[in-house]
């Protein structure tokens, strides 16, 4: 059975809550204050069977100026909009003003009623019919029902009743959305059952026992029973005007103008980007930077807005914006919003979020602009690329996409395989379901191919540059996995080459100039003439520049021409494959080695023997046991 939502609209006093009661039996202004004033202030709630069987949720709105925002909160969800008329007035200032609410938040179906139809004549009634008529063209309602009514003598209800019967009938079936969300409207606790919110839920369904978090404050909470029209049910779906009863938080801690949400479903920001249109009865011209209230859901929020193409909006004008907040919000990429001025208060336009995540924008950017038309115009794929490449070197996980793209989970997953298949986007980090635009990956490669060509010019007698380092050194692949992605992808192509804990491009040599190359030989030649008893290092930087003796060791260690044993002593690699030969057949034969039969079989001494016999075991040629060394097992 499709939920329904009808709401009401109008003007003060023009007998909106007399109408409800009359339908349904239930007083929905509940307050003292209002009781003794005579007005709606707050929001009221009843519902109605209709003929068919179904029941029909209704949300009674204030028509008073003062408590439009309370209007604009209980307009969000609605699928019908009642426009209320008393015949003995007409056309007055909310009505217009609740009419232009409903058309920014895309209301699209509901009829007219005329009410009070007992206080005038015949002739009256049908100069105010026209009056309304003629104010309704071009709206959403010109082609609406009109029921005229009395709801003191019952007059014309029963027609009422089945114009909404046949509205629900033909009014298609709501999207439900992917993520559960209800606007919270009203916070109360009950004894025995503790906190209890109500709303209309918006999107997604819901049962009890479901974990849930409550937004901005990203509160954590259990659904411990849901009412329905004041039934208990165990599940609520889109639509339904909702009371939860939540488990583990406290009144004092949710207010109207929350949402409760699926758990950890949406986020929480102090900007949105959307697309304004500022009304044509818009009484000036608003301009940047100007101080505006945000109306979403059931919010109220003071803003700054940003208009990112112009100075100032004129009225009948819609463009880009970027609406920052002073509290934040939880709102989704589609939901329609109010704006209303500063001072003095009145509604001025509205529109679409387009990003309900977003970061600061550049006014008068190309690129911005371009970017916020393709989220307003753009198919759902462009959209979804659009906001992968907003995540730039960071990458998006997939399971954001869901909530910046507002689509559901299996929808998302084949519009990324086509991406990827065109190679549009890569996943490069699986456990995580990160995704990259081909874009920055492009630039985060190319990034890492001219960090590497810059270090071989630089330092020209080193073999590569050590990985950690060739990280730290590009902004565009500080991400380990999208590195080492990268350093994977660039190996395969055959650009790069990786040793152990160094890269360097595949087309770099290390060539010495003809004065390093005449020092290598000679170093070469005292390391292998000087067998088990070479110089310390340090003693040859007398000998050579210091600064062309280190240059050179690099080059022949990188080339395994010498073989360090430890800091500032090497040996030739030709002294150190003999000696190792001549220990493994010793321990063939012997089966062990003491330290001072090692001694003796070098020649050497013992600042020499002890630092050898020590590098064979970390070469795992050896290991000790107690006093001697055995091979070590392969």
């Amino acid at each position: 059975m499709k939920q329904i939502i009808l709401g009401t609209a109008g003007h003060i006093d023009h007998g909106k809550t007399s109408l409800i009661k009359a339908l349904t039996g239930i007083d929905t202004d509940r307050l003292k204050e209002e009781k003794e004033r005579g007005i709606t202030i707050e929001l009221g709630f009843a519902h109605l069977e209709l003929p068919d069987g179904s029941l029909l949720g209704i949300v009674d709105v204030p028509g008073h100026e003062k408590f439009v925002k309370n209007m604009v909160a209980g307009a969000t969800g609605i699928d019908i909009v009642a426009l209320v008329v008393a015949a003995d007035e007409g056309v007055m200032p909310q009505t217009r003003e609740h009419l232009e609410i409903c058309g920014l938040l895309k209301v699209r179906h509901g009829l007219v009623v005329l009410t009070k139809i007992d206080m005038v004549e015949q002739d009256w009634l049908e100069l105010v019919r026209e009056d309304v008529r003629e104010y309704l063209a071009g709206t959403f309602l010109a082609e609406a029902p009109m029921v005229e009514v009395s709801s003191v003598t019952g007059e014309g209800l029963d027609e009422l009743k089945d114009a909404l019967a046949r509205l629900a009938r033909e009014i298609p079936p709501r999207e439900a959305g992917h993520i559960f969300r209800l606007p919270v409207d009203r916070v109360f606790t009950m004894r025995g059952f503790g906190t209890v919110i109500t709303g209309t839920t918006i999107s997604g369904r819901i049962g009890t026992g479901q974990e849930v978090t409550i937004y901005p404050q990203g509160l954590q909470s259990k659904v411990r029973g849901i009412q329905v029209h004041g039934k208990e049910v165990t599940e609520v779906l889109s639509g339904s005007r909702t009371a939860i009863n939540l488990q583990g938080v406290e009144k004092a801690s949710i207010h109207r103008g929350n949402v409760v949400a699926q758990k950890d479903s949406l986020r929480s920001t102090f900007m949105v980007d959307v697309n304004l249109a500022l009304l044509p009865s818009s009484p000036r011209k608003l301009k940047n930077r100007a101080k505006a209230r945000f109306h979403t859901g059931t919010a109220e929020i003071i803003c700054t807005v940003v208009l990112l193409d112009r100075e100032e909006l004129k009225p009948g004008e819609a463009c880009y914006a970027q609406i920052r907040l002073d509290e934040p919000t939880a709102v989704l990429r589609g939901d329609r919003y109010v704006l209303r001025s500063y001072s003095p208060i009145r509604t001025i336009g509205g529109g679409e979020i387009l990003n309900a995540l977003p970061r600061k924008k550049k006014r008068f950017s190309e690129p911005v602009l371009s970017e916020m038309k393709i989220l307003r115009e753009g198919d759902t794929t462009s959209i979804v690329e659009r906001f992968v490449r907003q995540g730039r070197f960071e990458g998006v996980a997939q399971d954001e996409l869901t909530f910046l793209a507002n689509i559901k989970r299996k929808k998302l997953d084949e519009i990324l395989q086509g991406l990827m298949s065109r190679k549009r986007v890569s996943l490069y980090d699986r456990e995580r379901g990160l995704l990259i635009h081909a874009d920055f990956l492009e630039k985060a490669r190319d990034e890492i191919l001219e960090t590497l060509k810059r270090y071989h010019e630089q330092n020209p007698l080193k073999a590569g540059l050590l990985k950690e380092e060739l990280r730290s050194r590009t902004t565009g692949s500080r991400n380990p996995k999208l590195f080492n992605a990268l350093l994977s992808r660039l190996t395969r192509e055959d650009l790069v080459v990786q040793d152990k804990e160094s890269v360097r491009l595949k087309q770099h040599r290390v060539t010495l100039a003809e004065d390093q190359a005449k020092v290598r030989e000679e170093i070469e030649e005292i390391y292998l003439e000087s067998g088990l008893q070479p110089p310390y290092f340090k003693e040859l930087t007398g000998k050579f520049s210091r600064n062309t003796a280190f240059e050179v060791l690099q080059v022949l260690l990188e080339d395994g021409v010498l073989v360090k044993i430890k800091e500032d002593l090497y040996f030739h690699r030709d002294t150190i494959a003999r000696l190792k030969d001549r220990l493994t057949r010793f321990l063939e034969e012997k089966g062990e080695i003491t330290t001072p039969q090692f001694k003796e079989m070098t020649g050497a001494s013992r600042k020499y023997t002890i630092p050898l016999i020590e590098y064979f075991d970390k070469a795992q040629v050896t290991v000790r046991v107690g006093d001697s060394r055995v091979l070590r097992r392969k």
